[in-house]
């Protein structure tokens, strides 16, 4: 899977600055049309709702964050002191002829990619996934699960060219860099069917650039989950598969040695939304305390494909030694880990692996407490 990088921040900067630029010479044309301060502030309002639906349009969902954040910031402004328009118009026309006004751009760009939350709230929601548990699992709509091997509760699919043994499965291994994750996305554009919370429009089967649909979406909620439990977990939005899908492992080998740059992180988790299935009929689920949590599976590659890559037997121990403990928290959780020839850029790290987090029928909501269990887990494992 390939692709051409698109850096999301420069596009998005480039964008920022045409439409402050447009929005200044909106507001000022409002200004000198309109009679009074109650029109104008009509006037404006309508300018930044029309602006919203055009960018909404165009899907560039950084740029309406960052011109809705902007209006956000003029209201709190207008309680605070209790301005008028014209005045809030005075100001934004001086920050935007000055550095800080770009630098102020930069940090809501990347409040955006990092779409951080409130770290106690988010610890207690954690937590409360831990309590009085009861599993269900949902066999319904699922394909039937392969396994060729076992260790312990742990149980795996092996179709490489390798044969594996016991050995091979025992985790005898150790995560001693227990603190950082890097996050990143190979299949950026992955969705889920749609669901009240999260509708959205497709841009392909079950694909789309909006990151707040897509399993980048996944990858922040997971991140910031992680982060409220004292990780550093660092989480990568990089475009690999889109304009171009072919070449997005290349690109994406690309994105993860820059991000991994003469650091020791050794969790590296690739996450995709599975495509066994190219219909809303395919949802691996679990049932946990009466709501539905999508179905987990590692998929662990190899040097079969002919690419260096010595140490995935490694990879392989540590996603037995995560499974494992899931296993004990979350039974049903995981899905046989896979094991394939292709090395799917796991040589990088000694914890390296892909998770595909559910399938296509799954919805946002499941999937996203499926990473509030999975930082759950990998708590448990990393202390």
């Amino acid at each position: 899977m390939n692709i051409a990088v698109i850096k999301l921040k420069d596009i998005i900067k480039y964008l920022v600055r045409i439409i402050i630029v447009v929005f200044f010479i909106i507001i000022l044309a409002s200004f000198f049309r309109l009679e009074n301060i109650k029109s104008q502030e009509e006037g404006f309002a309508e300018t930044i709702n029309n602006k919203t639906k055009q960018m909404k349009e165009s899907s560039y969902t950084g740029c309406l964050d960052l011109s809705l954040s902007l209006l956000s910031y003029s209201k709190r402004e207008e309680e605070r002191e209790k301005i008028s328009v014209v005045s809030a118009i005075l100001n934004l026309e001086i920050g935007m002829l000055d550095k800080k006004f770009l630098i102020d751009a930069d940090l809501a760009i990347n409040e955006y990619e990092n779409q951080e939350e409130d770290t106690a709230d988010l610890e207690s929601e954690a937590s409360e996934v831990l309590q009085d548990i009861v599993i269900e699992r949902v066999y319904e709509n699922n394909i039937v699960e392969k396994s060729t091997n076992s260790y312990n509760t742990v149980y795996i699919y092996n179709e490489s060219d390798y044969e594996i043994s016991e050995e091979m499965l025992i985790p005898d291994v150790e995560i001693t860099n227990k603190k950082d994750v890097f996050i990143y996305h190979a299949h950026t554009c992955e969705s889920y069917t749609p669901s009240e919370q999260y509708n959205y429009e497709m841009t392909g089967n079950f694909r789309t650039i909006d990151l707040n649909y897509n399993v980048v979406k996944i990858g922040s909620e997971l991140a910031n989950y992680l982060n409220a439990k004292g990780f550093n977990a660092i989480h990568d939005m990089t475009y690999h598969d889109y304009p171009t899908y072919s070449g997005s492992y290349a690109r994406a080998l690309e994105t993860a040695e820059k991000n991994l740059f003469e650091k020791d992180t050794q969790l590296v988790l690739d996450l995709h939304r599975d495509a066994v299935g190219s219909s809303s009929e395919y949802a691996p689920r679990v049932k946990i305390n009466d709501m539905y949590a999508a179905q987990l599976m590692f998929v662990i590659g190899t040097n079969g494909g002919g690419l260096e890559h010595p140490n995935w037997i490694q990879n392989l121990k540590i996603a037995v030694l995560i499974q494992e403990k899931a296993n004990e928290m979350y039974p049903g959780l995981f899905r046989p880990i896979l094991i394939r020839n292709s090395r799917y850029n796991q040589h990088i790290a000694k914890g390296a692996a892909i998770i595909e987090v559910g399938a296509t029928g799954n919805t946002m909501e499941q999937c996203i407490l499926s990473m509030q269990c999975l930082a759950n887990v990998l708590e448990e494992v990393c202390k």
